[in-house]
């Protein structure tokens, strides 16, 4: 018998060889994974502690506790991203991530090999059905033979990104990290380390008060201390080895690189090497759709000038602010050119 092994949350257990293969070669995503016959979950402290066969799941879906911080940069990124799997039998099982692009990464391939689960809530799938009548109702009812032959340009170039999405997702990954830390003023981290040093002179002396005998102040300057450093690390304002202004713009870089070398295997791609998304595509096919532009060149300038305008002020649908979460950074770091 596995010692550890996962605790079933369904009525369907699996026996402890299928369990212990199934979990051994499970695809893990932050601190959940997907098997060939059931999904694993974490509990608060401990990765993939339960899991659900897949004939007791109904569907799975993500949840933002708190919306992230303002479009533009300048804010604080405070989302608290959840993965929450619906089981048949109505129960929830709500599952904590550090970071949003795990979750969306999860439900990706959910849906790829797992298409009759659903990956969105009831009320958001009405909300999505609703918003693509909408959008329906957008679109010119005939295009010019221009604006049909850019659309499907734009159709060729985005299954030839769909063969290879890691390359979009590592340009999003690099540039929020991009963002998140060039967006930090130098007062800021000054500050930080202004507290931190005062954290750590803290703790000092009440190491050394506890070392004397003296358990009166010594106890709360430490305790005091230790909280303070450990927010101030927390935060991430202070620079790391893997948290600096020079290590994310070489991961800018390589996702370029990465990308620059992908489309380069397709004869006049669309788009330049830092935007190749497929969500980027994407919004300029609805907007040649709408009868805002007449060709790609259009299209590509239409959509930057309503990125630019969509900041922290702006109500959007979920989609909308998924998609303007994984490309607007690129465009920032590419101060839009």
């Amino acid at each position: 018998m596995m010692l550890g092994a996962p605790k079933a949350l369904g009525h369907t257990t699996l026996d402890p060889q299928t369990l212990a293969e199934d979990l051994r070669g499970c695809q893990k995503i932050g601190p959940c994974g997907i098997g060939r016959r059931a999904l694993y979950l974490n509990s608060f402290y401990f990765s993939r502690r339960y899991y659900v066969p897949f004939e007791d799941l109904r569907r799975c879906f993500k949840r933002i506790a708190m919306s992230r911080g303002g479009f533009s940069g300048k804010g604080i990124f405070g989302s608290l991203p959840y993965l929450v799997v619906e089981l048949a039998d109505g129960r929830e099982k709500q599952c904590n991530f550090k970071h949003e692009d795990q979750v969306d990464r999860f439900l990706a391939i959910m849906q790829e090999r797992h298409p009759r689960i659903p990956v969105h809530s009831k009320d958001a799938e009405r909300r999505l059905r609703e918003a693509e009548r909408k959008e329906e109702a957008r679109y010119v009812r005939h295009l010019s033979a221009e604006a049909s032959a850019a659309v499907d340009d734009l159709r060729r170039a985005q299954r030839f990104l769909d063969q290879r999405p890691e390359i979009g997702e590592h340009l999003s990954a690099a540039a929020r990290r991009k963002r998140s830390v060039d967006g930090v003023r130098r007062s800021n981290i000054v500050l930080a380390l202004a507290i931190l040093i005062g954290a750590l002179v803290a703790v000092t002396a009440g190491i050394l008060g506890l070392v004397s005998g003296d358990r009166g102040w010594s106890v709360y300057l430490l305790l005091f201390g230790v909280a303070f450093a450990l927010f101030t690390l927390a935060s991430g304002v202070l620079p790391t080895v893997r948290h600096n202004r020079r290590t994310v713009q070489t991961e800018w870089d390589d996702a370029v690189a990465e990308a620059r070398e992908y489309v380069s295997g397709y004869p006049s791609f669309p788009l330049p090497a830092a935007y190749a998304h497929p969500i980027v595509i994407e919004r300029m096919i609805r907007i040649i759709r709408e009868g805002r532009a007449r060709d790609v060149g259009e299209a590509f300038e239409a959509m930057k000038q309503e990125l630019r305008r969509l900041d922290h002020t702006q109500t959007v649908t979920q989609r909308e602010y998924d998609e303007i979460v994984a490309v607007k950074p690129m465009f920032m770091v590419m101060d839009y050119h």
